[in-house]
């Protein structure tokens, strides 16, 4: 059964890209190495209303790639993607 999770308002769903474990040369990376939290943008909603009742729009779109913040949103996990 596939489940598909839809953000309201002015929220974006984000998958984390996991950093490479190995350079194009072939040289492995240890752990230690700082991680760049990074993500790709899987689904947008609609955006958020002002005073007026007019819709704001979002200016990230779906296939972006966002950075994103240590101690900031809402971690879900579906099956197995985090």
């Amino acid at each position: 059964m596939a489940r598909r999770l839809i953000p309201s308002f002015n929220r974006i769903l984000v998958e984390k890209i996991l950093p490479p474990s190995k350079t194009n040369s072939g040289i492995l990376l240890t752990e230690k190495t700082p991680k760049l939290n990074s993500g790709k943008v899987v689904a947008v909603g609609p955006g958020a209303r002002d005073f007026d009742g007019k819709l704001t729009p979002i200016t990230v779109k779906e296939g972006d790639t966002v950075l994103l913040p240590d101690y900031g949103g809402t971690e879900v996990k579906l099956g197995d993607k985090e």
